[in-house]
């Protein structure tokens, strides 16, 4: 951290509940996890390209929907002292 600091950058706070997850993509686990319900795949590597194919099968409308959502919830978040908002 003093490294970044060193440089004068803003250095944001992780959540705590998603350290690893990109913010933007919040959106797409609900419509996936929908899609994925009962499927069954022999290894990992099966999975990793059936995602992917779905990822880019996607129409823009979803991720433009996405990123709508995430304005709002932002929006939301910076008109509530920056705590988090579910909804």
């Amino acid at each position: 951290m003093r490294g970044l600091l060193k440089f004068k950058w803003d250095v944001f706070q992780h959540p705590p509940y998603s350290p690893d997850l990109a913010i933007s993509d919040f959106h797409l686990f609900t419509v996936m996890k929908k899609w994925l319900g009962g499927q069954y795949f022999a290894d990992d590597e099966e999975f990793k390209n059936v995602v992917t194919h779905w990822l880019k099968s996607q129409a823009a409308a979803l991720y433009a929907e996405g990123i709508g959502k995430l304005v709002k919830r932002y929006d939301k978040c910076l008109n509530n002292g920056e705590d988090y908002v579910e909804k």
